[in-house]
């Protein structure tokens, strides 16, 4: 394990948390630039996908970071998450209630950055998990000097590259035509095409506003939407590669960047006491 270590603090790349000997551990966060946290979910995607799809594309995009030009240790990926009431009654949902979610993602966070990792990249498959990791990471920040950066794989790539490679019909769906290629991109033998019919998803509203929708159940939906039919393993590599690409220039970026002040009451504004000089 020493030489291993050595090998990486000289040239860079993913060392796994799990492995590293208690007595080691000091020498590897003191020369480490960031740890990865990948945040995944088990949950249906359709009959095309496996219930482990977020969590693969979690873990698989946080592997990507061994090119990005970093020191960065990888913890293991937190498996289960809050599910949105579409996908929870679908058979191998294992959903997590949001509240319990958010407080195990600010212990495991915290957990890192006591180990003496300051920087910590959440890479996050699941979308659900936007909302509960943002709200640890600014628990954690708060009680901790830490820099912490959520990257969700899905924003990687644009709309209108989407576009490019799937043509006009929506492919951004939940188990869509973007989503199964980006599985393609990583384990091709985990998805089965001829499983799913394509579901075309509901248009989306008349305004040019943004706004969040949460609704029971759209339709047409069979616990997945999109035109599943478009998906190739050919669009999951430009997919992997473009969003590999783009998550190293961030992580450069944010390593070269200052670290952050300590959080402290003594920051906070005092109040003022009537009459007071």
């Amino acid at each position: 394990m020493d030489e291993l270590i050595d090998a990486w603090v000289d040239g860079g790349g993913l060392l796994p948390a799990g492995r590293i000997p208690g007595h080691l551990l000091d020498r590897v966060a003191a020369a480490a630039d960031l740890a990865v946290l990948p945040v995944g979910a088990v949950e249906w995607h359709g009959p095309h996908l496996p219930l482990g799809t977020d969590l693969i594309l979690a873990e698989g995009f946080a592997a990507e970071v061994a090119g990005a030009g970093v020191r960065a240790v990888a913890f293991p990926a937190v498996a289960y998450a809050a599910c949105p009431g579409q996908t929870r009654p679908w058979p191998g949902t294992v959903a997590v209630r949001p509240e319990v979610a958010v407080g195990y993602l600010c212990d495991v966070l915290e957990g890192i950055v006591a180990a003496g990792f300051s920087r910590v990249l959440v890479v996050n498959g699941h979308d659900a998990n936007m909302s509960t990791a943002r709200a640890a990471m600014e628990w954690v920040s708060g009680r901790r000097q830490a820099s912490l950066m959520l990257v969700n794989w899905f924003q990687l790539v644009d709309a209108g590259e989407t576009g490019e490679l799937f043509g006009p019909l929506p492919a951004r769906g939940h188990g869509g035509a973007y989503e199964t290629s980006a599985v393609l991109g990583f384990d091709p033998a985990a998805v089965h095409l001829a499983a799913a019919t394509d579901l075309p998803p509901r248009p989306k509203l008349p305004t040019p506003y943004p706004y969040v929708l949460v609704e029971s159940r759209p339709s047409p939906w069979n616990g997945w939407s999109g035109h599943v039919s478009l998906a190739t393993e050919p669009a999951g590599r430009r997919v992997r590669e473009l969003a590999a690409a783009r998550l190293g220039e961030i992580l450069r970026a944010w390593v070269a960047a200052p670290p952050p002040g300590p959080p402290g009451a003594d920051l906070a504004p005092q109040p003022h006491h009537e009459g007071a000089s």
